[in-house]
């Protein structure tokens, strides 16, 4: 698996609920994986899902959405580690986003997509994403494109993240899988790094 495999697209800021909590180091009953020294928790990453499975019931396609989507667990926990190290490396960079930019790309996505229902619509079947998880996916890509475009290339911008990954010392609750230092990733994850973008084009929703 190429390198470029690292950092997937889906994924979140949760809005909901606290996504980590001070841990003294390594897994326990609760936790879903720990990351720079405080637990990513298995309530807060269940919420995600749950959330997930709500919006996929409330449609008319739930039922094959669901079974599309077996291993939503582990694909959101592995979004919610790397939001981290993203963030890690952005910090590091001392890159931002400002909530100005992030409604700029959302009226670009509505527009694109006719309206809220089509983009909600197409953020669920295509990034398995709830419609409270929208602001947090914006907010991730915008970031993404940000240590791009700082750094002068995708690779340059993935040694960052592996390093920023490193300092965090994750680890990984096993149910949920093992963590891969070298591709960023979670377990066997196939979700490609999305290809850096130029600011006036608006992301693919969920996609590259």
């Amino acid at each position: 698996m190429h390198r470029r495999t690292a950092l997937s697209v889906s994924a979140a800021l949760l809005a909901a609920a606290p996504l980590l909590t001070a841990c003294s180091g390594g897994t326990r009953p609760g936790t879903a994986a720990v990351v720079g020294g405080e637990r990513i928790t298995t309530s807060a990453l269940q919420a995600q899902v749950k959330d997930v499975r709500a919006a996929q019931n409330r449609s008319g396609q739930g039922a094959q959405l669901i079974e599309a989507t077996a291993g939503l667990e582990r694909l959101k926990l592995n979004k919610m580690i790397q939001t981290a190290v993203l963030e890690r490396a952005a910090d590091d960079a001392g890159l931002s986003v400002t909530p100005k930019e992030i409604e700029e790309v959302r009226k670009a996505q509505l527009q694109q997509a006719g309206g809220r229902a089509g983009l909600e619509a197409a953020a669920l079947q295509q990034a398995q994403l709830a419609p409270d998880q929208l602001e947090a996916d914006t907010r991730f890509k915008l970031l993404r494109d940000k240590l791009f475009a700082h750094y002068g290339s995708q690779d340059k911008a993935l040694a960052k993240l592996g390093a920023a990954a490193k300092a965090l010392r994750i680890e990984v609750n096993p149910r949920y899988g093992k963590w891969d230092a070298q591709q960023i990733i979670l377990g066997d994850q196939q979700t490609p790094w999305i290809t850096q973008r130029s600011r006036s084009e608006v992301p693919a929703l969920g996609g590259a």
